[in-house]
């Protein structure tokens, strides 16, 4: 039956002339899904633009890779997402959650971290090998408790900590990176894994250094290890 009703509707619209067909045509698509986006006469609309930039100011907030990390001022372990971009995705912003253990303290303490990496150059090689023999950037972080404040309490003297906050750490930091593609007709979950390090300081600790000749710099430099898996 269905086969018989499709061809009784083929056999109309080769009767039909070809003033009403078109007509035909552009009304049927007309009546299309919006999602389907195909426009009469093959003609982008004012309505079509609109959706396509709308769709990808909203397809920008999609991360596009996840990140792993041990150390750097940040926790024990850090995990979180992030976004790649610009025109070599050079640039790469990451929003990591982070756990400290309680040590010798009452209790263990949660940090979260805003990073910005800025990757300059990069080599490919055969078999999908990638290295990024420079990485360097900054990062916020903040610690989770009473302990730590946003700005001086009033216990103690005036300008006793020099504005620096106990609560908010300014990182800086330069690394290294070595990823590995995976081809596409492997591709499940990620397109890439990245194994990467990283040697950082934060303001605290540049601050002491200036202040005293007794604090070296190898001193206030720190390694950490991390894992970024591309996505996207």
């Amino acid at each position: 039956m269905r086969w018989f009703i499709s061809s009784l509707l083929m056999c109309a619209a080769g009767a039909m002339p070809a003033q009403a067909s078109s007509l035909t045509n552009d009304a049927l698509v007309v009546a299309m899904p919006d999602s389907i986006n195909i426009a009469p006469n093959g003609q982008d609309t004012k309505y079509d633009r609109r959706m396509f930039r709308y769709r990808k100011s909203w397809g920008a907030l999609i991360p596009t890779h996840l990140i792993v990390q041990n150390a750097g001022n940040m926790g024990v372990v850090s995990a979180g997402i992030g976004w790649s971009y610009g025109r070599h995705r050079q640039w790469e912003t990451s929003l990591m959650m982070g756990f400290i253990p309680k040590y010798h303290s009452s209790r263990p303490k949660l940090t979260t971290t805003l990073k910005e990496t800025y990757v300059p150059f990069r080599h490919h090689y055969r078999d999908g090998w990638v290295s990024e023999l420079l990485t360097c950037g900054l990062y916020v972080n903040t610690v989770y408790g009473h302990e730590f404040w946003r700005s001086q309490p009033g216990r103690y003297p005036d300008d006793y900590y020099k504005l620096l906050s106990t609560r908010f750490r300014l990182n800086v930091f330069v690394g290294q990176r070595l990823t590995k593609m995976i081809p596409y007709n492997k591709q499940k979950f990620v397109k890439g894994v990245s194994l990467f390090y990283e040697v950082s300081t934060c303001d605290l600790y540049i601050r002491a250094m200036t202040q005293s000749k007794v604090v070296k710099l190898q001193d206030i430099l720190g390694l950490s290890f991390g894992l970024k898996l591309q996505i996207l």
